[in-house]
Protein backbone atom coordinates (compact mmCIF):
# COMPACT_ATOMS: atom_id res chain seq x y z
CA UNK A 1 0.00 0.00 0.00
CA UNK A 2 1.43 3.43 -0.83
CA UNK A 3 2.61 5.48 2.14
CA UNK A 4 0.23 8.20 0.96
CA UNK A 5 -2.63 6.04 2.21
CA UNK A 6 -1.13 5.76 5.71
CA UNK A 7 -2.34 9.07 7.09
CA UNK A 8 1.13 10.17 8.24
CA UNK A 9 3.42 12.74 6.60
CA UNK A 10 5.60 11.40 3.82
CA UNK A 11 9.36 11.64 3.32
CA UNK A 12 11.09 14.88 2.38
CA UNK A 13 14.37 14.76 0.44
CA UNK A 14 16.77 17.70 0.16
CA UNK A 15 19.10 16.78 -2.71
CA UNK A 16 22.39 18.59 -3.34
CA UNK A 17 22.63 17.71 -7.04
CA UNK A 18 22.23 14.84 -9.49
CA UNK A 19 18.49 14.67 -10.08
CA UNK A 20 17.53 11.92 -12.52
CA UNK A 21 21.12 10.64 -12.74
CA UNK A 22 22.37 7.14 -11.83
CA UNK A 23 24.21 8.36 -8.72
CA UNK A 24 20.86 9.14 -7.09
CA UNK A 25 19.18 5.85 -7.99
CA UNK A 26 19.42 4.44 -4.46
CA UNK A 27 17.87 7.56 -2.94
CA UNK A 28 15.00 7.54 -5.40
CA UNK A 29 14.42 3.81 -4.98
CA UNK A 30 14.15 4.40 -1.24
CA UNK A 31 11.58 7.14 -1.76
CA UNK A 32 9.60 4.94 -4.12
CA UNK A 33 9.68 2.04 -1.65
CA UNK A 34 8.12 4.31 0.96
CA UNK A 35 5.15 5.23 -1.25
CA UNK A 36 4.24 2.06 -3.11
CA UNK A 37 7.26 0.98 -5.16
CA UNK A 38 6.35 0.30 -8.82
CA UNK A 39 2.74 1.23 -8.05
CA UNK A 40 3.73 4.75 -6.98
CA UNK A 41 2.44 7.62 -9.08
CA UNK A 42 5.31 10.04 -9.72
CA UNK A 43 4.95 13.66 -10.81
CA UNK A 44 8.01 15.62 -11.94
CA UNK A 45 7.90 19.39 -11.74
CA UNK A 46 10.37 21.40 -13.89
CA UNK A 47 9.05 24.65 -12.39
CA UNK A 48 12.42 26.05 -11.35
CA UNK A 49 13.51 26.05 -15.01
CA UNK A 50 10.45 28.04 -16.08
CA UNK A 51 12.47 31.17 -16.95
CA UNK A 52 14.98 29.30 -19.09
CA UNK A 53 14.92 28.49 -22.77
CA UNK A 54 11.48 26.98 -23.54
CA UNK A 55 13.07 23.63 -24.35
CA UNK A 56 14.77 23.39 -20.95
CA UNK A 57 11.70 22.56 -18.81
CA UNK A 58 10.70 19.91 -21.34
CA UNK A 59 14.16 18.35 -21.15
CA UNK A 60 13.95 18.22 -17.35
CA UNK A 61 10.48 16.70 -17.52
CA UNK A 62 11.53 14.08 -20.06
CA UNK A 63 14.65 13.25 -18.04
CA UNK A 64 12.54 12.68 -14.93
CA UNK A 65 10.03 10.50 -16.74
CA UNK A 66 12.79 8.34 -18.22
CA UNK A 67 14.64 8.14 -14.90
CA UNK A 68 11.69 6.83 -12.94
CA UNK A 69 10.76 4.46 -15.76
CA UNK A 70 14.23 2.91 -15.40
CA UNK A 71 13.47 2.47 -11.69
CA UNK A 72 10.23 0.66 -12.56
CA UNK A 73 7.77 3.45 -11.76
CA UNK A 74 5.39 5.40 -13.95
CA UNK A 75 5.95 9.16 -14.04
CA UNK A 76 4.41 12.13 -15.78
CA UNK A 77 5.09 15.85 -15.73
CA UNK A 78 3.04 18.72 -14.42
CA UNK A 79 4.33 21.60 -16.51
CA UNK A 80 3.72 24.32 -13.95
CA UNK A 81 6.23 26.84 -15.27
CA UNK A 82 4.81 30.25 -14.25
CA UNK A 83 2.41 31.47 -11.60
CA UNK A 84 -0.57 31.36 -13.97
CA UNK A 85 0.02 27.61 -14.30
CA UNK A 86 0.00 27.18 -10.52
CA UNK A 87 -3.38 28.92 -10.44
CA UNK A 88 -4.77 26.76 -13.26
CA UNK A 89 -7.07 24.04 -11.86
CA UNK A 90 -6.28 21.63 -14.68
CA UNK A 91 -3.10 20.52 -12.89
CA UNK A 92 -4.78 19.78 -9.55
CA UNK A 93 -6.19 16.30 -10.31
CA UNK A 94 -2.74 15.14 -11.40
CA UNK A 95 -1.14 16.48 -8.22
CA UNK A 96 -3.91 15.05 -6.04
CA UNK A 97 -3.05 11.53 -7.25
CA UNK A 98 0.71 11.82 -6.74
CA UNK A 99 2.68 9.58 -4.37
CA UNK A 100 6.06 11.18 -5.13
CA UNK A 101 6.52 14.75 -6.35
CA UNK A 102 9.98 15.72 -7.56
CA UNK A 103 11.21 19.31 -8.08
CA UNK A 104 14.26 19.62 -10.31
CA UNK A 105 16.78 22.48 -10.46
CA UNK A 106 16.88 25.98 -11.87
CA UNK A 107 16.01 29.28 -10.20
CA UNK A 108 14.85 28.94 -6.56
CA UNK A 109 13.26 32.37 -6.41
CA UNK A 110 11.19 31.67 -9.52
CA UNK A 111 10.06 28.38 -8.01
CA UNK A 112 8.96 30.08 -4.78
CA UNK A 113 7.23 32.97 -6.50
CA UNK A 114 5.42 30.61 -8.86
CA UNK A 115 4.01 28.34 -6.15
CA UNK A 116 3.61 30.34 -2.94
CA UNK A 117 -0.04 30.81 -1.90
CA UNK A 118 -1.43 28.92 -4.90
CA UNK A 119 -3.85 25.99 -5.18
CA UNK A 120 -1.04 23.88 -6.68
CA UNK A 121 1.18 24.32 -3.62
CA UNK A 122 -1.75 23.73 -1.27
CA UNK A 123 -2.41 20.38 -2.96
CA UNK A 124 1.28 19.44 -2.94
CA UNK A 125 1.57 20.25 0.76
CA UNK A 126 -1.63 18.33 1.53
CA UNK A 127 -0.31 15.31 -0.35
CA UNK A 128 2.90 15.32 1.70
CA UNK A 129 0.96 15.58 4.95
CA UNK A 130 -1.13 12.61 3.80
CA UNK A 131 1.97 10.50 3.09
CA UNK A 132 3.32 11.41 -0.36
CA UNK A 133 7.06 11.97 -0.72
CA UNK A 134 8.47 15.34 -1.80
CA UNK A 135 11.96 15.69 -3.24
CA UNK A 136 13.73 18.87 -4.23
CA UNK A 137 17.08 18.98 -5.96
CA UNK A 138 19.31 22.06 -6.06
CA UNK A 139 16.84 24.96 -6.49
CA UNK A 140 14.07 22.59 -5.41
CA UNK A 141 15.86 21.93 -2.12
CA UNK A 142 16.53 25.64 -1.59
CA UNK A 143 12.84 26.46 -2.04
CA UNK A 144 11.77 23.97 0.67
CA UNK A 145 13.36 25.91 3.56
CA UNK A 146 12.16 28.90 5.55
CA UNK A 147 14.36 31.27 3.55
CA UNK A 148 16.45 30.93 0.46
CA UNK A 149 19.49 32.71 -0.88
CA UNK A 150 19.80 35.21 -3.68
CA UNK A 151 23.26 34.13 -4.86
CA UNK A 152 23.94 37.12 -7.13
CA UNK A 153 23.30 39.58 -4.31
CA UNK A 154 25.42 37.52 -1.95
CA UNK A 155 28.41 37.35 -4.30
CA UNK A 156 28.08 41.04 -5.20
CA UNK A 157 28.75 41.96 -1.55
CA UNK A 158 25.41 43.68 -0.92
CA UNK A 159 23.94 43.86 2.56
CA UNK A 160 23.59 40.38 4.01
CA UNK A 161 19.99 41.20 4.95
CA UNK A 162 19.24 41.50 1.24
CA UNK A 163 20.59 38.07 0.38
CA UNK A 164 17.62 36.19 1.86
CA UNK A 165 13.96 35.99 0.93
CA UNK A 166 11.03 33.90 2.11
CA UNK A 167 10.81 30.37 0.72
CA UNK A 168 8.01 27.80 0.80
CA UNK A 169 8.57 26.82 4.44
CA UNK A 170 8.13 23.07 4.03
CA UNK A 171 11.10 22.65 6.41
CA UNK A 172 10.63 25.82 8.44
CA UNK A 173 13.76 25.91 10.62
CA UNK A 174 16.38 25.70 7.90
CA UNK A 175 18.04 27.28 4.91
CA UNK A 176 19.45 24.85 2.34
CA UNK A 177 22.63 25.31 0.31
CA UNK A 178 22.94 22.60 -2.36
CA UNK A 179 26.21 21.90 -4.22
CA UNK A 180 27.76 22.66 -0.84
CA UNK A 181 31.18 21.18 -1.54
CA UNK A 182 31.45 23.43 -4.59
CA UNK A 183 30.19 26.44 -2.60
CA UNK A 184 32.84 25.89 0.07
CA UNK A 185 35.61 25.71 -2.52
CA UNK A 186 34.56 29.18 -3.65
CA UNK A 187 33.62 31.06 -0.47
CA UNK A 188 35.70 29.51 2.33
CA UNK A 189 34.99 29.16 6.03
CA UNK A 190 35.03 32.87 7.07
CA UNK A 191 32.41 33.77 4.46
CA UNK A 192 30.31 30.77 5.47
CA UNK A 193 30.30 31.97 9.08
CA UNK A 194 29.22 35.44 8.00
CA UNK A 195 26.42 33.94 5.95
CA UNK A 196 25.20 31.81 8.87
CA UNK A 197 25.39 34.81 11.23
CA UNK A 198 23.09 36.81 8.94
CA UNK A 199 20.23 34.34 9.46
CA UNK A 200 17.42 34.90 11.97
CA UNK A 201 17.81 33.25 15.35
CA UNK A 202 16.71 29.63 15.35
CA UNK A 203 17.34 29.05 11.64
CA UNK A 204 20.10 26.58 10.77
CA UNK A 205 22.09 26.58 7.53
CA UNK A 206 22.21 23.14 5.90
CA UNK A 207 24.86 22.44 3.28
CA UNK A 208 24.16 19.38 1.11
CA UNK A 209 27.05 18.19 -1.05
CA UNK A 210 26.67 17.15 -4.66
CA UNK A 211 25.33 13.63 -5.28
CA UNK A 212 24.04 13.59 -1.71
CA UNK A 213 20.63 13.87 -0.06
CA UNK A 214 19.33 14.66 3.41
CA UNK A 215 16.10 12.68 3.77
CA UNK A 216 13.46 12.93 6.49
CA UNK A 217 12.27 9.38 6.99
CA UNK A 218 10.65 7.63 9.96
CA UNK A 219 10.80 10.76 12.15
CA UNK A 220 14.52 11.42 11.63
CA UNK A 221 16.87 12.96 9.08
CA UNK A 222 19.33 10.63 7.33
CA UNK A 223 22.28 11.36 5.05
CA UNK A 224 22.32 9.31 1.84
CA UNK A 225 24.58 9.39 -1.20
CA UNK A 226 28.21 9.91 -2.11
CA UNK A 227 29.35 12.75 0.17
CA UNK A 228 28.09 14.56 3.26
CA UNK A 229 25.93 17.21 4.88
CA UNK A 230 26.98 20.14 7.06
CA UNK A 231 24.81 21.88 9.64
CA UNK A 232 25.95 25.39 10.51
CA UNK A 233 24.45 27.64 13.17
CA UNK A 234 25.83 30.33 15.46
CA UNK A 235 25.36 28.26 18.63
CA UNK A 236 26.79 24.86 17.63
CA UNK A 237 29.21 25.89 14.89
CA UNK A 238 29.61 23.47 11.98
CA UNK A 239 28.68 19.81 12.34
CA UNK A 240 29.52 17.33 9.60
CA UNK A 241 27.59 14.13 8.78
CA UNK A 242 28.23 11.39 6.23
CA UNK A 243 26.22 8.71 4.43
CA UNK A 244 24.32 6.48 6.83
CA UNK A 245 24.42 8.95 9.72
CA UNK A 246 21.40 10.55 11.40
CA UNK A 247 21.14 14.33 11.64
CA UNK A 248 19.40 15.99 14.58
CA UNK A 249 17.44 19.12 13.65
CA UNK A 250 15.23 21.07 16.04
Amino acid sequence: MPNSASGRPGPVALVGSGEYLPQMNDVDRLLLDQVGGPAARVIVLPTAAGLEDPASPRRWADSGIRHFARLGAQAEAAEILVREDALDPRWLPRLEQADLIYFSGGNPRHLVETLIDTPAWEVIRARQLAGAALAGCSAGAMAFGRLTLQPRRFWSGESRAETWYAALGLVPGVVVLPHFDRWMARMGDPTLKQLAASLPKGVALIGVDEDTALVHLDSCWQVLGRQGVSIIDTERGQLRYYAGETVVLD
